[in-house]
């Protein structure tokens, strides 16, 4: 049975958001909030959690998960960034953008893309999901809330609830900004090419 936690979106309560990274830490799995609607979260090094993610979701080994970062620092700790790049993602995050970028040797090799070495990240803009990266001092490892048949991410905690609290450890009950997947961008290619348009724009 999933824990639920009612988590300000603005003033986040620290003892709440403990709890969800003490279950984050012991292997387990999450939905939280984030600017691009809920998320599926667990930890990069759990890889039983991540079969759970992928068992929700009904995907195969193949589908990418997203790395969520703290900042722009902590990107460059997982993907190799040139200047080009940098200048990119300095302009374009915090935000619902997701990038694909050639991934570092601290992402471990199941985790990339099946037929190359990258793998996506991106820096929310959403205090309470800040607050989960604060504490946690790593990534969230996470897939868009999307069940399948359902033409749009769930969005509403209680409701994620209802449907998944069998299979979750917690659900983070707050604020969103947007109902809708991130855009995705392609990185690794001159010009970056856009992979997916989602809830903001790309020139």
């Amino acid at each position: 049975m999933a824990q639920y936690f009612v988590i300000h979106a603005e003033n986040p309560q620290s003892r709440l958001i403990q709890q969800a990274v003490q279950l984050l830490q012991q292997g387990g799995v999450i939905a939280c909030p984030t600017d691009s609607s809920y998320a599926l979260a667990c930890l990069m090094d759990h890889k039983d959690a991540q079969t759970r993610i992928r068992r929700i979701r009904q995907v195969d080994d193949e589908h990418p998960f997203t790395l969520v970062c703290r900042d722009l620092a902590e990107i460059g700790t997982y993907a190799k960034v040139n200047n080009a790049q940098f200048r990119l993602l300095k302009a374009y995050t915090p935000g619902p953008y997701t990038f694909l970028l050639e991934a570092s040797r601290e992402v471990p090799r199941r985790l990339h893309h099946p037929k190359r070495s990258t793998i996506g990240l991106r820096v929310p803009r959403h205090i309470v999901t800040q607050a989960l990266l604060e504490a946690l001092g790593a990534p969230l490892l996470t897939m868009t809330l999307q069940l399948p048949g359902d033409d749009v991410p769930l969005s509403v905690g209680w409701e994620i609830r209802e449907t998944l609290e069998h299979h979750l450890d917690a659900v983070i009950d707050s604020d969103i900004v947007h109902v809708g997947a991130t855009t995705v961008i392609d990185l690794t290619q001159e010009p970056p090419e856009l992979v997916r348009s989602g809830v903001s724009p790309w020139p």
